[in-house]
């Protein structure tokens, strides 16, 4: 399927493992060059050398964290004077702890904030002008199923990612004459560290082992089993390709069905 995404400049945030090292990869995959960033430079600078041996594109990399808006708007910067232009942003950021509401400090809430929704903030405010500029544009975010499905384990994420959604749609109606899409996807249980984490937080909560969690979590998903890495990223690139261009606003679950609402 050809994606019209050669040779167009991706930023995609978190991107030393993960859903995000897949979503740099895959981009890079279809001919787009990068500009990618996390808080370690080692596992970043790792997936920067693998996209340039497989796929032959200029890759520029950063290190910081996305919570701080001063270094999100001096990244943005970075790349834009690099490359000239700015196509595709894709937000990204680890998930705040796991943990019982009466157990959640202020501090935590304040951290999610920053984290998961105010970085969001950071990034479009810097790379939406870049993209009006050129009137052509992706900005997709990465959530969670939580959005529509609360997680027991998430009380932090399933509040301050919602507030994602009302984003999502806000600027999904303003930068839509600039011929920008701004969308969401929501990725259920996937085979990452923050899967792990959870396997392992129920896991001292229950007694049981990570691995009986695991695949109790298996059996709730009518594919009956985890999400690669990769399936993520797949439903990212489409969402940020050509033949996507009429989706906007909306958030794409990428979950093997877990969702049960309608």
């Amino acid at each position: 399927m050809e994606t019209g995404l050669r040779n167009r400049v991706a930023i995609v945030a978190a991107s030393s493992k993960g859903i995000g090292r897949a979503t740099a990869l895959a981009f890079a995959a279809e001919g787009a060059n990068l500009a990618i960033c996390a808080r370690h430079a080692e596992p970043l600078n790792l997936v920067a050398e693998e996209a340039r041996r497989l796929y032959g594109v200029e890759v520029y990399t950063a290190t910081f964290d996305v919570a701080e808006d001063a270094s999100v708007r001096r990244f943005v910067d970075s790349v834009h004077s690099k490359f000239g232009r700015i196509d595709v942003c894709v937000t990204n950021a680890g998930g705040p702890p796991a943990k019982p509401f009466a157990k959640t400090t202020i501090a935590e809430w304040d951290s999610a904030y920053h984290l998961n929704l105010r970085s969001i903030v950071s990034f479009a405010h810097a790379v939406l002008p870049a993209m009006q500029q050129h009137r052509w544009g992706r900005f997709i975010t990465i959530t969670s199923i939580a959005v529509k499905q609360p997680v027991l384990e998430l009380v932090l994420s399933n509040t301050v990612r919602t507030g994602v959604l009302g984003l999502v749609r806000s600027l999904a109606t303003q930068y839509g004459p600039d011929n920008i899409t701004i969308n969401n996807v929501g990725p259920g249980y996937t085979a990452t560290d923050r899967v792990k984490e959870l396997a392992q937080s129920n896991a001292q909560a229950t007694g049981r082992t990570a691995t009986d969690y695991e695949a109790e979590i298996a059996k709730g998903i009518p594919l009956r089993r985890l999400a690669k890495p990769e399936e993520v990223a797949d439903a990212i690139v489409w969402l940020a390709s050509e033949r996507a261009a009429y989706i906007t606003g909306q958030t794409i679950l990428v979950d093997g069905g877990a969702y049960r609402g309608l």
